[in-house]
């Protein structure tokens, strides 16, 4: 079964925490702190796997969860690092947040790695806060939380060669007649309905893949079929077997066809117009094919190469392929998705902001503060004091009086809640 979308959840894993401890040996009567720091939390990270052509198994598992980093030990030993999470998906696919839509990553090679959920830092243990004024701190630090977001993973098929064409112009029939692909075949429009991926295998050494998108129909370029589903798997294709229906037997002529599917190939990416294309006249074997091809090679005015087959007896197949093969060796490979994007300078955020949440309660957000809060353990009271200092270092105090804060109001900062006192 193929399936080329999907949404999953992935989370790193958390920091281990950090230690207190103090040294305990014979004959060292002032023994100072000994306690570790916690092992990195593992990271989720994406493969690209030549051997996977579709997102299948994401439908079945769609959480996954790295584990988390060894809580520090005494005598300053350092706990375990996790152990990183590798998920495989088939080259070609893009990853994008599924919040925000931002895309993390287009994975066009076997064997990628990108880690799409990064593991938390694990949290210092007490050997770190010592100082000339606290030779004996309990402080440690809490493990940082791990990235967890919803990704959204979107299948581009990676094909040398596309076949477009509109509903039941033969390009099921061509692919099954020069590879091993197996698609569905019948004398009806939107037969296919997800595209086939076959290998030309032309002599030993000689081969090219080839895929057979789904039939586009006017309106595609705007999401009309499933055109957006449809057209994203041409994308990645160098070279474009354009499939028209030389029969007649439609209710429009095969130059008419030509024209609205080249222009819907060039509203939704003006790239894919200007891609290198051939003309596949299918369907000679039919009455009236002949005069059509004229007036085809009249409308085209030697613009395209076109070449006349007919897929139900093979005629013309091999000499296709063959011509095919000879423009894929100088075919330029479309740049991955990324490569296209612009840089968009981002300006630094503010530190914190300060909100009044409908509850009444003071709501501080802001990713380095709410990450020091959930690295602080609250029932240490030096670690209480530290982050206390820390907060007024950064103005948050000063922050929530201009805001109007008063004596035991609520204050909210990630998942902690304490009273404010002025």
């Amino acid at each position: 079964m193929f399936y080329d979308y999907v949404k999953i959840y992935v989370k790193g894993g958390n920091g281990g925490n950090g230690m207190v401890a103090f040294r305990r040996e014979k004959f060292v009567p002032y023994g100072g702190p000994a306690g570790g720091d916690g092992g990195r939390g593992a990271n989720v990270v994406f493969v690209g796997d030549e051997s996977l052509n579709t997102l299948i198994d994401f439908k079945y598992k769609q959480h996954y969860k790295a584990t988390n980093g060894v809580n520090g030990q005494s005598k300053s030993m350092h706990g375990k690092a996790g152990c990183d999470m590798i998920v495989k998906v088939p080259v070609g696919t893009i990853v994008r947040d599924d919040d925000t839509g931002e895309i993390i990553a287009d994975i066009t090679e076997q064997g990628q790695r990108v880690i799409v959920a990064r593991g938390g830092r694990g949290g210092r243990g007490n050997i770190h806060f010592a100082n000339a004024s606290n030779k004996a701190p309990e402080i440690a630090e809490k493990g940082e939380p791990g990235q967890e977001h919803w990704l959204r993973l979107e299948l581009k098929l990676i094909a040398d060669v596309g076949l477009v064409g509109m509903p039941n112009a033969g390009k099921s029939t061509i692919i099954s007649k020069i590879s091993d692909a197996k698609p569905k075949i019948a004398d009806y429009p939107f037969t296919t309905i997800v595209p086939n991926l076959g290998v030309v295998q032309l002599e030993p050494g000689v081969s090219f893949v080839v895929a057979d998108v789904p039939g586009l129909i006017k309106g595609a370029h705007t999401g009309l079929g499933l055109g957006h589903r449809f057209l994203r798997h041409v994308e990645r294709t160098r070279v474009i077997l354009h499939v028209l229906d030389m029969s007649g037997t439609n209710e429009k002529t095969p130059w008419d066809d030509f024209d609205t599917i080249n222009n819907e190939l060039k509203l939704y990416r003006q790239d894919l117009a200007e891609r290198l294309q051939i003309v596949v006249a299918n369907k000679m074997d039919m009455p009236n094919a002949e005069e059509n091809l004229v007036e085809l090679e009249k409308h085209l005015q030697g613009k395209y190469e076109i070449f006349p087959v007919s897929a139900l007896n093979g005629e013309g197949l091999k000499k296709l392929m063959y011509h095919t093969y000879e423009l894929l060796k100088n075919a330029p490979v479309p740049a991955p998705v990324l490569g296209a994007m612009k840089i968009v300078k981002v300006e630094a955020k503010e530190e914190f902001t300060v909100n009044k949440s409908e509850d009444g309660a003071w709501l501080i957000t802001g990713d380095k503060i709410e990450k020091l809060i959930l690295m602080t353990n609250w029932e240490s009271d030096e670690s209480t004091r530290r982050m206390q200092h820390i907060m007024n270092k950064m103005g948050i105090d000063d922050a929530l009086r201009n805001a109007g804060a008063k004596d035991g109001d609520l204050v909210r900062i990630a998942d902690t809640e304490f009273d404010f006192a002025d």
